[in-house]
This record gives C-alpha cells, sequence and structure tokens, in this order.
C-alpha cells in the first residue's frame, strides 16, 4: 500500500472501531454510590459526550451531518452523528501507522457514516465497586481510518482498561479491476498510540491479518489507591481495610481486561 491506489469509482472500503472504556472505583456507602453515578451522569451527560464526538470527527476528517443525543432516566447517555466525507483528500500523515493528536493538540478533518457513543455506569450489589463504561463505535467509508481518534478519546476519559476493536470490510476496486481489501499499512493498533500511552499500560494483541482484523486490549499498570477512593482518601481506612480494597479493585479489573470471572485468593 506504499503506492497511492487509483480507484475505480468511490472508495466502498468500511473502516470500523469499536472502543471499549472502563473506570473503576471503590465506593464506601449507598450514599456514596449515588453521588458517583450522579457524578459520572454530570462529567459525562449528553451535552459533554457530543463535544468529544465532534471532535473526533475533526480529528478522522469528515462534516456533521446531524446529531442525535439522550440522557436517560436514571443514568446513562447516548449520542449518534451522522457524518459526511470531507471534500479535501486527507494528508498523508492522517492515514499513516501512527498515533493520532492529543486532546490538547486537536486538528482538523473525517469521513463518511456514523460516530456513536454510550455510557453504562453501574455497581456492584455487595462489595462497593462500581464501573463506569464507555462503548464508541466509529465506522467510516472512503480514505480514513479512525484509528487516529484513539490517542484522543483514551486521554478523554479515565481510561483503566480499554478494548479496542479494528476492521477493515468488504473491497474496492482499482482502475484495471482487481480488488483491494484495505488500502493502508496496519500491523497493530498499538502503532496509533503514542509512547506516554503505550508506556502506561499493560497491552495484549489478538490480530487476524487475512481477515484484517485487529484487537488490542489494555490495562492500566499504575496503582494509585487515592485514584480510586470515591469521596474517601486512604487516612479513611484502617491498613487492612485498604488491603482488602485494593484486592477487590484488582480483581475487577483483571476480570474485566481478561473477560472471566475469577475467584477470591
Amino acid at each position: 500500500m506504499d503506492k497511492k491506489l487509483k480507484l475505480h469509482g468511490f472508495n466502498n472500503l468500511t473502516k470500523s472501531l469499536s472502543f471499549n472504556i472502563y473506570d473503576i472505583c471503590y465506593t464506601n456507602s449507598e450514599q456514596q454510590r449515588r453521588d458517583y453515578i450522579e457524578y459520572i451522569d454530570e462529567m459525562y451527560n449528553a451535552e459533554r459526550l457530543t463535544q468529544i464526538l465532534t471532535d473526533v470527527v475533526k480529528i478522522i476528517g469528515a462534516n456533521i451531518l446531524n446529531i442525535a443525543r439522550q440522557d436517560y432516566d436514571p443514568h446513562g447517555a447516548s449520542v449518534t452523528l451522522l457524518i459526511a466525507e470531507h471534500e479535501m483528500p486527507p494528508e498523508p500523515s492522517e492515514t499513516t501507522e501512527s498515533p493520532g493528536p492529543l486532546p490538547e493538540t486537536v486538528v482538523a478533518h473525517l469521513d463518511k457514516s456514523h460516530v456513536t457513543v454510550h455510557t453504562y455506569p453501574e455497581s456492584h450489589p455487595d462489595n462497593g465497586i462500581s464501573t463506569f463504561r464507555v462503548d464508541i463505535d466509529v465506522s467510516t467509508c472512503g480514505l480514513i481510518s479512525p484509528l487516529k481518534a484513539l490517542n484522543y478519546l483514551i486521554h478523554s476519559f479515565d481510561s483503566d482498561i480499554v478494548t479496542v476493536d479494528y476492521r477493515v470490510r468488504g473491497f474496492t476496486r482499482d482502475v484495471d479491476g482487481t480488488k483491494h481489501y484495505i488500502d493502508h499499512n496496519i500491523s497493530s493498533i498499538q502503532n496509533y498510540l503514542s509512547e506516554d500511552t503505550q508506556n502506561s499500560y499493560e497491552m495484549i494483541d489478538v490480530n487476524v491479518y487475512q481477515e484484517n482484523t485487529f484487537h488490542t486490549k489494555m490495562l492500566l499498570k499504575q496503582f494509585d489507591m487515592n485514584n480510586y477512593l470515591f469521596g474517601d482518601g486512604t487516612d479513611a481506612f484502617t491498613l487492612d481495610e485498604q488491603k482488602d480494597i485494593e484486592k477487590r479493585l484488582k480483581k475487577e479489573m483483571q476480570e474485566i481486561f481478561y473477560s472471566r470471572n475469577m475467584p477470591d485468593l
């Protein structure tokens, strides 16, 4: 894919990015649990999510056609953006296998199809663990890959665990009629992440190259108890209580990361 493809008609490839982010915390009481969910609903309401998706659209190079958004009762929010391909073709740097911009350096650009986000706050019934999940899907048709939005999205949320799936579907034809099932080089989703992001997470890749399917799981390496206690600091708990809470939190993160329930240690 080093040479620019000369296509017969429109680029019919569909590039789909599915992105799941999990934020984990410990709530010490029923009131703290309610306060946490209320905080999440306020912090990531439909208006804030719309702004995040609007920035994603700019990063990957498109125009917004329509916005539909909704806050839910008792909690959660959804936003859907319909998008159209930008009139100008992307710069080479926007389609190469390299990290995209961070939130403070957002630049312009996107393609056609849609961008959606849904939020899911929830809590464990009896052990104090609360989680917040964000599902983001970016689907584009044409020249542009949605992978350039990854850095921005990871830095826009408190991301303890991240799951990323990317797939290129369909085919397009060149002027000689030859089918092309992908139009850009990619060996790993990790190559689209900035160095600080790669250093901050433990990562696992599962890639099926012949199917143009790429999967990466990410687990935050650093564990600071104060970052996981909602409404309290470590001084509110004894050392034994802190150890027990840490064990619960790490078990929750391991279960989400490996997608299976684990026995108590």
